[in-house]
């Protein structure tokens, strides 16, 4: 129950995260934003890690201890892919309709996940369609027309989608701090190659940012995704992915409460359909336990 809780609290810090991407967008491109938000993120993380030095001086001492940034490499590209890809949907989309088209990967993760060789639980793939629901309530409101920005989007959540079922394979293995910040520093350095051959910048673009910079940096990048990696170290793929898409409830909920965006009765179904989602998944291991 530890690592789902520390899912739900990646989660939420995700979700919140919305509101400052909405500001932080504004006047810059996409990879100058992931510029500055993995940048500062990376150096996070590698506090936390020169913070846990005894930590795993006593993991090498007792044998226990696995390097993770050869891992975090190909975590880093996967993320730096779907983030990449959510961004730019933005810019051709509604905020909506992006919400509950990057989220697909609560379905696509079981399936994936089977194609991989895991056994998924029947409470698994109801839970996933339940939430799939609840998100189309909750993000698109009955609007679905398919459009370029869509399309990437919809790209993003199967890469997403992909970045949980690589976590989930390794971190269990490795040091997930580790992973943490080596997969920020290489999306990190492949958001600033792109920044520079496609965007167009100024420092003073950077500063007018710099608030919802530091908080998805801090927060979304360095505290969340650290969460995701120790969270996937003993939770299962397809509930975590269900528990992670629960983003989106907190992104409505930050956005009625920072921006005054009120919910209508059919957004708030979709909420009521997310948090059955995550409990039907649950079903199994609580009936389990009892």
């Amino acid at each position: 129950m530890r690592g789902y809780l520390y899912l739900l609290i990646a989660s939420f810090l995700w979700g919140t995260t919305f509101v400052a991407q909405m500001a932080g967008m504004d006047g810059i491109g996409p990879f100058t934003y992931g510029m500055g938000r993995y940048i500062i993120g990376f150096f996070v993380v590698l506090l936390i890690w020169a913070a846990l030095k005894k930590h795993r001086q006593a993991a090498r001492q007792s044998g226990s201890y696995i390097s993770g940034w050869k891992y975090g490499v190909g975590a880093g590209c996967i993320m730096f892919v779907a983030s990449a890809l959510q961004q730019m949907a933005m810019l051709f989309t509604t905020a909506g309709k992006a919400a509950f088209i990057t989220c697909l990967y609560i379905v696509f993760v079981p399936i994936l996940a089977r194609l991989l060789g895991k056994a998924i639980r029947p409470e698994n793939w109801l839970g996933a369609f339940v939430a799939a629901v609840g998100l189309y309530f909750l993000s698109v409101r009955g609007d679905f027309n398919l459009n370029y920005g869509d399309m990437l989007a919809f790209a993003g959540s199967i890469f997403w989608s992909v970045h949980i079922l690589f976590i989930d394979r390794y971190a269990e293995k490795a040091d997930n701090i580790e992973i943490s910040a080596s997969q920020l520093g290489i999306c990190a350095l492949l958001n600033t190659a792109a920044c520079f051959l496609l965007e167009n910048f100024t420092l003073q673009q950077l500063v007018d940012a710099a608030v919802p910079i530091l908080y998805a940096a801090v927060l979304s990048s360095g505290v969340a995704f650290t969460l995701q990696i120790a969270g996937q170290r003993t939770a299962e793929p397809a509930p975590a992915a269900v528990i992670m898409s629960l983003e989106a409830v907190f992104g409505a909920l930050a956005g009625w409460l920072v921006l005054g965006e009120l919910m209508h009765d059919i957004e708030l179904a979709g909420c009521g359909l997310m948090l059955s989602g995550m409990l039907i998944t649950q079903a199994g291991i609580i009936l389990k336990k009892h």
